[in-house]
């Protein structure tokens, strides 16, 4: 095992196996706490938690029993995996579980890069942005469960961690990995903890995984993750590596939860062309099992060559007003629970390819339908990969809120035959 990823969520952990399976490594996606005498032969293990947005404890907890399996079976370097929009709230739990993970390690300094340059994430001067928007003014603003409002990165991990942040700037990541090293020992010595590194194209992301090459834990989205396979110069094949994930042909759904930007503007085009079912919040909550047994009647009576659609997907300013009406988690909790047991049933009657959007969907779904890992086949977008269930003849393509293109559910289904 070359690398262990702990991820905070189950669509940033087929995000960043995908980038490492791109790059011709050998890699399994594990859901959940893996069970103490689980035997796994690959380059790189993922363990998909659902901690982005759990009590800190609760997330901690589930951390650190994650990385105590790694290093068990000798794992030297670990990564935290946490969206490219460091999605968190004032209180983590981004910082809480990294300097947990920082003191089980007997570190004290880290690197924080939620970047991914290919998806419009760039890290300049410390501040995010989103397709060259600010994080504050980007459509992260209004995310249900994290909302975030502010771009500096170094606030927003000063505020939830127990050290101090720095960055290390663009300009003295033109200069290379040894500047960038040299800059790490400085900022390490003058007693931060974590350090951002700016990163604003394809080689910055060489560069960097060239300048943490020796460092026992680092943070951030899959662009990091890109760069240190890269760096490693790994002769494999990304084919192969991938041919275990590739889906079978099968019965398609598609299920939207995310309320994301690119989310919406997918489940509009895709909403045109087949029959769509939007999710009534109000009836979620009223009885989610009994909701989801009518919902999932009427998938099995469409005929369309192409997956059905149901989703919860809203624009902002309706959004606002379900949240208002019901209450932001009472209302979350139901639609998942809606989207859980819709899965259950699809699954019992035949469907065997689950195409998701969103990371609280995608939890729910993986979680209701029993699968305890993946195989990790081909992108079908940069960090979404067609993954296939581990013990479970089910192929499934779970997606981050913003990540594909407009067309991405039609893409999903031509890569899957």
């Amino acid at each position: 095992m070359r690398l262990g990823v702990i991820a905070d969520d189950f669509t940033g952990a087929t995000d960043i196996a995908g980038f490492l399976v791109a790059n011709g490594l050998r890699t399994v996606q594990l859901n959940d706490v893996p069970p103490a005498d689980l035997q796994v032969d690959a380059d790189a293990v993922v363990i998909s938690l659902k901690t982005r947005s759990c009590p800190v404890g609760e997330a901690i907890s589930q951390s650190l029993a994650s990385l105590n399996w790694l290093k068990a079976r000798g794992c030297p370097q670990f990564f935290f995996k946490y969206c490219s929009t460091f999605d968190s709230t004032p209180k983590g739990n981004i910082g809480p579980v990294t300097d947990a993970l920082l003191e089980a390690l007997n570190e004290s300094f880290t690197v924080i890069c939620p970047v991914l340059p290919v998806n419009g994430r760039t890290i300049y001067n410390g501040y995010l942005f989103v397709n060259g928007v600010p994080l504050d003014e980007s459509g992260m603003r209004h995310h249900p469960v994290t909302p975030m409002t502010d771009a500096n990165l170094m606030r927003l991990m000063d505020a939830q961690s127990k050290g101090k942040t720095a960055n290390v700037p663009s300009t003295i990541m033109d200069k290379g990995a040894e500047a960038v090293r040299a800059e790490l020992a400085a900022l390490k010595a003058k007693g931060f903890s974590y350090v951002v590194l700016d990163a604003l194209n394809d080689a910055h992301l060489v560069t960097m995984g060239q300048a943490v090459a020796d460092m026992k834990l680092v943070t951030g989205g899959s662009g990091l993750a890109d760069g240190m396979a890269r760096a490693w110069a790994t002769s494999g094949d990304a084919a192969k590596a991938a041919a275990e994930g590739k889906p079978a042909k099968g019965r398609a759904i598609v299920l939207s939860g995310s309320c994301s930007q690119m989310t919406n503007a997918q489940v509009g085009a895709y909403r045109d062309a087949v029959p769509a079912k939007m999710v009534e919040v109000e009836r979620a909550i009223a009885d989610s099992e009994g909701y989801a047994a009518e919902l999932a009647e009427w998938v099995l009576a469409q005929k369309s060559e192409l997956a059905p659609l149901v989703y919860a997907t809203q624009p902002p300013e309706k959004l606002k007003e379900l949240q208002d009406r019901f209450g932001g988690a009472k209302a979350s909790e139901a639609v998942e629970h809606t989207f859980g047991a819709l899965a259950k049933k699809l699954e019992a009657a035949g469907f065997d390819q689950f195409i998701v959007a969103g990371g609280e969907t995608s939890g729910i779904v993986t979680q209701s339908l029993g699968i305890g890992g993946f195989h990790i086949g081909p992108q079908i977008a940069p960090g979404v990969p067609w993954v296939r269930a581990v013990g479970k003849p089910l192929s499934l393509a779970l997606k981050s809120g913003n990540f594909g293109k407009e067309r991405f559910f039609f893409e999903a289904q031509e890569l899957a035959g």
